[in-house]
């Protein structure tokens, strides 16, 4: 059947189609001759001027109201007519050397600077003489106006373009009859209906035009050029024969031969001849006979045709060619040994390669992950269930998915993000959404694997779930799409169906299960019945049970002739499973201990390295030995004696390790290399080469949110940036409205409307006002009042047209907006200026004479004295200290706008020392020592908040960790560090030993650790330890002097200090190895923070902040604010919060205070506690 669908397509004469409104399907085959890709196309060519990837839909859906629903390259789409004998419609393959010389000529004269034009195929369709349907003549067809066109689609291995011909002599109709009306034929590119994976509904896709409705442009289609020769032109459609981005052509003007002298066009026949025979010139004509050049036959091995097959007949093509390539195929590995994991040997076999991770590291080749070693894991959840008897489904999508398991004793941790109060606690059941993960990871017993053993990370998961006895059904749907750049496995998940409704309040307790798995060819089955608790708010309990039966898909290598002796059935023992829906923070998590063994019952094994209660780090793999007798040995990576491990910086320790025009990035265990500026990755993966340059802002081929809700910034080279617009909220991939009126944005006597990206506020009947602010109509306050009574004293005895005024010797108070007394009061006639309380009373001693102002010291105000205006534009910023104030400078790139800097907090007689900044609420904290207190003050606007005043005497740094809601400070006259909630409740002091001096503090969430700086003349040092004050460890000790500022980067792993004694900023790992100095002979810093490549310090000497850039050891810029006093503490605010969770993402439970620590969390009570807190250790 196969060999039939091939030989259906005519190789040495064109194929016809001859009805009117015809189409013809076509399978075509192409093979890259680079790479010896095998490609699927499957193509639709219409009569009526276009090509398409699938059924097209009745004319009236589509002529006339374009773009159409359906993916095409409209070549001259409109209500066509081939039908008379006249018109025709060919189409055919060709791969002839001469055929394809004459197409590179013309994709090579539209794009001169690309030197490797190698196409190896092409489709050529010709529409020969077709005319518009509808439109009379004499009868035998010859007086009616025709056009003749051709489209050539040209792919090679690394691009393919389209050419698109039109009649040199000129079009001879540019509309043809659509519902009664001229419609001007369309010319160009479109999408059709696109369904984003991660939404229900479609939208439409993008249309690149090449001729507008203006008639005048479609006549151009002939005239003009993007290619140097009239009426052709020429587009690159993508990498692939997808075109998922339309470069044009870059020769606009005429090349000398194809002109005529001034421009001038011949004139064009009303008519075209009268013979039939007289067609329109073609570019490349049809052919009917065998010709002398020979192309070789398509020669394809049975696998790849049985796939091609599986390929055609249950694969859905999206697009103008769907690609399906083959991932295995007759290639070697001198071609392919990038396809493999970089832990990873490939090996040549009879019908291709395959990839074997090496010892030390397990998976499928294509994804290997070392032995040991902690896996993380991200993705998206979006789903439409409903709950219980509901008759409207809940919807979500985007919401964040994270997971955590310690390989080492196979416990694995889940959280999803943003479920609502309506949702979350029916979904506590499911544990099982989970559940893939602790299979895929489980802990192996003797001679048996886990999932990522076995066939890696990309595969596909089905299950079904069915809820006893209401027999509710829920279908969970799972893309694992492997190991990604940062070592995540990154997965994608959708829910539909139904649940039994768990009342709020309620929680869930699963009983330890057993789930058989049975292995088959590319397949994996499981099915189970489990049993869950639901204990009512009122104190009932009921038991329930579920049905799950789920089914794995994955693609092994089908080349590997070595027999792998994987278990055709194994069991997976979960138990201690722990589930809990945070409604506060709208979180569902997941946690629950998975063994991978023999579905035979027998003794349980005793060696700690099958148990998981060995010791190890978790960057450590249990070795077992005789018995009970085991080792720690570090994961792949690491260096240590097992029971404590650190990372190994790759970068540092092999600095070539990256080749030339590349940047080497440390990461936990391994390493990522990521070309500069200008330059891309070659096809071998590894090789930095020059990017051409694509603006993918202005062409349209970026993934940002739509231009109403999100801002794409063009930074150069083919890069981007996507930012939410002002009213909306996300990452700039998907940005979401914020609703102003849950905020309590307006006044409490106004009423809030809430419209996409914005929001209005009116004050309600009887009052007056702007509606952020509203007072009762009439009622004057005591300062609108007094001047009032004055100004109409001074009018008394006459009468004015004009409004009231005093007297020219007379004081009139002075009211702002709000109608308050402003606070300095100056008599113009006397020359003098006062203080004034709330009341309008005079302070004493503040009087001054004539041309002085007195000095008022207000209260401290937040970023805007009204909450309608936030004064922080989107984007990065630095926020620093100085005394009475915290300014703000904008960050482009990481570069400094200086134009932008402005006062974002005054602090009047304040001093304010530490900044620190949480992403999940946008709030900025700080110390100040003059109170002394600990406050915040939102982004958006409103005023500040005072979180701990007592108990403090000099706290001077500040550490925040958004995931467990936590704010670390150091006093350096109580010599002490403490721990509290965010909104100051709950302290608890961790360290009031061996401090002298504390003053810098940064936190990492994602490993649950604290660093901090004691600049102690007599003994200056850098410590570490765990958040719940375990494993404190002093880090550097030696060569410092006043170490003020430190700051700590988790993506590139490196703590970096600025020390005021050694003149220095120097970084290292986190374990204390890989110093290294940044930039010496600085004069007096204070504070630092890390920004991407970039670190910024303030100088008290030079009055000013510093950016060096950690890449080339140098100082690049400076910014002296227009206020010139000391500088203190500095903070970044980044756009979005980075991915990373631990295990107190949701209070993990506890009663009171949750502390991270490296591979669990610690219970701890305040200092100050009622009898209801519970300390424990996980």
């Amino acid at each position: 059947m196969f060999q039939h669908l091939v030989e259906s397509l005519p190789r040495r004469v064109d194929a016809v189609i001859a009805a009117k409104g015809g189409t013809n399907s076509i399978l075509i085959i192409h093979v890259f001759a680079d790479n010896n890709t095998f490609v699927i196309i499957q193509s639709q060519i219409n009569t009526n001027g276009f090509l398409s990837v699938e059924e097209p839909k009745v004319e009236s859906e589509y002529l006339g109201k374009m773009p159409a629903s359906f993916g095409m390259i409209a070549v001259f789409l409109g209500d066509l007519d081939n039908s008379d004998g006249v018109g025709k419609v060919y189409y055919r393959q060709d791969s002839r050397p001469s055929m394809l010389l004459r197409t590179t000529d013309h994709i090579s004269q539209a794009f001169p600077q690309d030197d490797e034009i190698n196409p190896t195929h092409a489709l050529i369709i010709t529409w020969e003489n077709v005319a518009a349907h509808g439109v009379p003549g004499r009868g035998d067809g010859l007086d009616r106006k025709r056009n003749t066109f051709q489209l050539v689609v040209a792919s090679m291995a690394s691009a393919s373009y389209a050419i698109l011909f039109y009649p040199r002599e000129g079009l001879q109709y540019i509309s043809t009859p659509v519902a009664g009306q001229s419609e001007p034929v369309h010319a160009g590119f479109s999408q059709g209906l696109v369904q984003a994976w991660y939404s229900w509904s479609s939208t439409q896709g993008p249309y690149y035009r090449i001729a507008t409705d203006d008639e005048a442009s479609v006549r151009q289609l002939s005239e003009e050029t993007n290619s140097g020769r009239r009426g052709v032109w020429v587009y690159e459609i993508g990498t692939s024969p997808i075109f998922s981005s339309i470069t044009p052509g870059q020769v606009t003007n005429l090349s000398p031969e194809e002109g005529i002298a001034g421009g001038q066009m011949e004139s064009v026949p009303e008519f075209p001849p009268r013979n039939t025979g007289e067609q329109q010139e073609i570019e490349f004509p049809p052919y009917e006979h065998a010709e002398e050049e020979e192309t070789p036959e398509l020669e394809l091995p049975p696998t790849i045709a049985l796939f091609f097959l599986k390929c055609y007949f249950f694969l859905r093509m999206w697009f103008v060619f769907f690609l399906a390539v083959f991932a295995y195929n007759s290639e070697t590995c001198s071609s392919n040994r990038q396809k493999c994991s970089s832990f990873a040997d490939c090996k040549d076999y009879t019908n291709g390669y395959c990839c074997h991770c090496r010892p030390g590291f397990y998976g499928n080749g294509k994804d290997c992950v070392a032995e040991g070693k902690p896996q993380r894991m991200n993705g998206k959840v979006n789903g439409r269930v409903f709950v219980g008897n509901t008759p409207s489904p809940l919807e979500f999508s985007n919401n964040d998915l994270h997971s955590y398991v310690v390989a080492n004793d196979g416990r694995a941790y889940v959280a999803i993000s943003t479920i609502p109060a309506g949702l979350g606690p029916s979904l506590q059941p499911l544990s099982s959404l989970g559940g893939v993960i602790g299979w895929a990871f489980a802990l192996e017993q003797p001679g048996y694997e886990n999932g990522f053993s076995i066939i890696g990370g990309v595969f596909s998961r089905q299950a079904e779930v069915t809820f006893l006895p209401g027999n509710e059904r829920l279908t969970i749907k799972q893309e694992f799409k492997g190991i990604d750049e940062h070592d995540h496995l990154v997965v994608s998940t959708e829910l539909e169906g139904r649940l039994p409704e768990v009342p709020r309040g309620s929680t869930v307790q699963i009983d330890p299960y057993k789930e058989i798995y049975q292995y088959g060819s590319n397949l994996i089955t499981s099915s189970s019945n489990r049993d869950y608790t639901v204990s009512l708010p009122d104190g009932s309990v009921q038991t329930k049970t579920y049905q799950w039966r789920q089914t794995i898909t994955y693609q092994s290598c089908p080349n590997d002739e070595e027999v792998r002796a994987v278990q055709s059935t194994q069991q997976l023992s979960v138990d201690q499973i722990f589930v809990m829906y945070d409604s506060g923070n709208q979180l569902i998590r997941y946690a629950m201990s998975n063994k991978i063994g023999s579905i035979v019952s027998g003794p349980p094994e005793q060696n700690p390295c099958f148990t998981g209660r060995h010791g190890c780090d978790t960057n450590a793999a249990c070795r077992p030995e005789e018995g009970i007798q085991f080792t720690c040995e570090c994961s792949t990576g690491f260096t240590g004696d097992g029971r404590q491990c650190y990372d190994i910086d790759e970068c540092r320790e092999m600095t070539e390790i990256c080749g030339s025009h590349a940047i080497c990035n440390n990461q936990p265990g391994t390493f990522r290399c990521e070309c500069m500026d200008s330059f891309q990755f070659a096809s071998d993966g590894k090789t930095c080469v020059v990017d051409r340059p694509i603006d993918h802002c202005q062409r349209g081929t970026n993934n940002c949110d739509i231009p109403e809700r999100a801002r794409c910034s063009y930074t150069g080279a083919s890069a981007y940036i996507c930012s939410c617009l002002s009213g909306f909220v996300g990452d700039g991939y998907t940005c979401q409205d914020v609703d102003e009126c849950e905020q309590g944005r307006c006044h409490q006597d106004a009423v809030c409307y809430n419209s996409q990206g914005s929001f209005t506020c009116q004050c309600h009947p009887g009052f007056h006002g702007d509606g952020f602010q509203c007072t009762p109509e009439h009622e004057k306050t005591q300062c609108e009042r007094d001047r009032e009574s004055i100004q109409v004293s001074s009018n008394t005895g006459s009468f004015s047209f004009f409004r009231p005024r005093p007297a020219v010797s007379q004081y009139v108070p002075t009211c702002n907006q709000h109608g308050a007394y402003e606070p300095t009061q100056c008599h113009g006639s006397i020359g003098q200026c006062w203080c004034v309380d709330g009341n309008g009373q005079e302070i004493p001693n503040t009087r001054t004479g004539p041309g002085q102002r007195p000095l008022f010291i207000p209260p401290p105000i937040g970023p805007t004295t009204r909450p309608d205006v936030s004064p922080v534009a989107p984007g990065t910023h630095l926020l620093f200290a100085q005394s009475g104030k915290i300014e703000h400078i904008p960050l482009d790139g990481y570069s400094m706008n200086k134009g932008e800097a402005k006062a974002l907090l005054h602090l009047p007689d304040r001093v304010a020392i530490a900044v620190a900044y949480d992403c999940v609420e946008k709030m900025v904290y700080w110390t100040d020592i003059t109170g002394p207190s600990i406050s915040k003050a939102s982004l958006e606007g409103g005023d500040t908040i005072s979180l701990v005043t007592t108990d403090l005497e000099s706290p001077e740094g500040l550490a925040i960790d958004h995931l467990a809601r936590l704010m670390f400070w150091t006093d350096s006259m109580k010599d002490r560090i403490e721990v509290a909630k965010l909104d100051g409740s709950q302290r608890h002091v961790l360290f009031d030993t061996d401090l002298v001096n504390p003053r810098p503090i940064v936190a990492d969430p994602s490993y649950g650790r604290l660093y901090w700086a004691d600049w102690n003349r007599d003994g200056p040092k850098i410590e570490m330890s765990n958040m719940d004050g375990t494993d404190r460890t002093v880090l550097v000790k030696d060569d410092l002097g006043l170490p003020n500022g430190l700051t700590y980067d988790p993506e590139s792993q490196q703590l970096c200090w600025a020390d005021a004694g050694t003149r220095k900023v120097q970084c290292m790992d986190p374990n204390g190895r890989n110093r290294r100095t940044i930039v010496e002979g600085i004069q007096y810093p204070f504070a630092i923070v890390s920004h991407g490549r970039n670190l910024y310090y303030t100088d008290w000497r030079r009055e000013a902040v510093v950016a060096v850039d950690r890449t080339t050891d140098r100082e690049t810029d400076e910014f002296l604010p227009q206020k010139r006093s000391r500088v203190y503490g500095i903070a970044t605010t980044p756009t979005q919060c980075p991915q990373a969770y631990n295990y107190c993402s949701n209070n993990g439970g506890c009663s009171h205070l949750c502390l991270p620590r490296r591979g669990g969390f610690t219970c701890r009570c305040p200092d100050m506690v009622d009898g209801s807190c519970v300390e424990r250790n996980l």
